[in-house]
């Protein structure tokens, strides 16, 4: 049985972009976008829960967020949450809303955004390559075991770094698109 799969390498691979995309989609880049609160989390009834299981996340104007909190005794937990993840907002409440006006963004702070949104493209790079340098060990282990010629086994390595340069290349696509956006406000 061979151990080399293609379609468990694409997999591995598409599954660092979208962790990439995940990481960049909560940069904050002066516009409101409900997945900036993914990570807040609510202590209520004892517990600790994600913000969406507690309220519904909306964005009606492009620079504001409101959270319309389902049960009104939980509306002070909310606020305490959305301020202890240290996003740099300021809730403001109006009943069972709790409303989040997004400020502008300093040039430093665009900066510092930008070389994050790097940041996490260098590491969905480096997941992208430890994927490709497993892909290529199973191919040598293959060859080993004499499950695949040698030829056979070069043809291989040649597809893995084939899929590794298309995910960086969209890695690199997906980076520069949320620079644009951060530098562009």
């Amino acid at each position: 049985m061979p151990k080399y799969d293609k379609s468990d390498i694409e997999r591995r691979m598409a599954g660092a972009i979208e962790s990439l995309k995940g990481d960049l989609s909560g940069l904050r880049t002066g516009r409101a976008n409900t997945s900036l609160l993914d990570p807040v989390v609510v202590e209520v009834y004892g517990a600790m829960m994600p913000l969406n299981q507690v309220a519904t996340v909306s964005a009606p104007e492009p620079r504001m967020l409101a959270v319309q909190v389902w049960d009104k005794s939980n509306v002070s937990a909310v606020e305490k949450g959305i301020t202890k993840a240290n996003l740099g907002l300021n809730p403001m409440t109006d009943g069972q809303t709790v409303r989040l006006p997004m400020p502008d963004l300093n040039e430093e702070r665009r900066k510092e955004l930008a070389k994050l949104a790097g940041d996490y493209g260098e590491k969905a790079k480096i997941a992208v390559r430890n994927v490709r340098r497993d892909g290529n060990e199973a191919l040598k282990e293959d060859e080993k075991k004499k499950e695949i010629s040698e030829d056979d086994r070069k043809r291989l390595e040649d597809e893995v770094q084939k899929l590794t340069d298309k995910h960086v290349g969209e890695i690199d696509a997906a980076v520069e698109k949320k620079v644009q956006e951060i530098l562009s406000q």
